[in-house]
């Protein structure tokens, strides 16, 4: 699987106009190791709601919690355990 980094650099050859240049393998800095892996956990969670409850939910449940996080309001209530 490309990672966001190699897929960006891959569109920039691209519309280089480079398409027939050898791939390049960019080493990821630990911070975009972390934010690649955080990704893949948000796509997993994504398809797990898609499957049990339809892409309007899922939709729904991410532009909530941005909504959530871009306010400052806690996404979770710890004080009954996180339900």
């Amino acid at each position: 699987m490309m990672s966001k980094i190699e897929i960006k650099a891959a569109g920039k050859a691209a519309a280089a106009g480079s398409s027939h240049a050898p791939p390049q393998h960019l080493e990821m800095s630990e911070e975009d190791k972390s934010k690649d892996a955080f990704f893949i956990q948000i796509a997993e969670i994504a398809e797990a709601m898609i499957a049990r409850h339809g892409k309007d939910f899922a939709i729904g449940a991410f532009v909530l919690s941005a909504k959530f996080i871009a306010e400052g309001k806690p996404l979770i209530n710890r004080t009954n355990g996180g339900g």
